[in-house]
């Protein structure tokens, strides 16, 4: 067996095949495909390797019903990394005929995605929304292409309101408000505490919850796109 040479480094070193560390061998003896290399230069190499990924923040995403009215609305902000590339992005989408409304925060290509294959199940289930959304969720719960899908959506018309997962989770929640995104804790939270004022509509609600979302949450913007259905 050919002798190895361990070098010394300051923490612990361990012996790895090379094929499972994408770095140059710090030690290596002729004829193996062993190197010894030190954890933290893995760790060290994988924080350089995340820091150099693009990454795409946006959507704030708040569903409200109150008053015989439901309204949806998202914010128009996307971002790449630290810097806005678009403030004024649409996030909603009518389906079924106009009979639902459909918001999303993930991928926008993924967004679209499962937009149409909502669209699809409404077709195939007669505008039925909650059979639609859990026929969905199956499919992308275990479709090879789909379950690769990042995003996730908030959906309502005149009788429910869901949120559906690329996780097979088809949620209602119980008082009708769904955030969703990342400002959507915000706009939740400002939602619930306003709904029950008098004087409110739907509507109003969601723009002053959205306003105070876009003030605490650096990917969400004011220019907000609103969409309403009556019932």
């Amino acid at each position: 067996m050919p002798h190895l040479r361990r070098r010394t480094f300051i923490n612990f070193a361990v012996r790895l095949p090379l094929s499972l560390l994408r770095l140059k061998p710090r030690s290596l003896a002729a004829g193996t495909r062993l190197a010894y290399i030190s954890v933290s230069q893995v760790l060290s190499k994988r924080r350089m390797e995340d820091t150099g990924k693009t990454v795409w923040h946006g959507t704030t995403i708040l569903c409200l019903r109150k008053g015989g009215q439901v309204v949806v609305a998202g914010d128009g902000q996307v971002s790449m990394g630290q810097t806005v590339v678009k403030s004024n992005a649409r996030k909603l989408r009518r389906l079924g005929g106009g009979s639902v409304i459909a918001g999303f925060a993930g991928a926008t290509a993924d967004a679209i995605a499962l937009f149409e294959r909502l669209e699809g199940k409404l077709e195939q289930y007669s505008g039925q929304l909650s059979r639609a959304c859990v026929e969905l969720t199956k499919d992308w719960r275990t479709d090879r292409y789909l379950r690769r899908l990042e995003a996730m959506m908030a959906v309502a018309d005149k009788s429910v309101s869901l949120i559906l997962s690329g996780t097979g989770d088809v949620l209602e929640p119980e008082d009708g408000i769904i955030g969703i995104g990342s400002g959507g804790g915000y706009a939740l939270a400002a939602a619930r505490a306003l709904v029950g004022i008098d004087g409110l509509d739907a509507e109003e609600v969601v723009r002053r919850a959205m306003v105070i979302a876009a003030g605490i949450c650096v990917y969400t913007n004011d220019k907000i796109t609103l969409e309403k259905l009556e019932y």
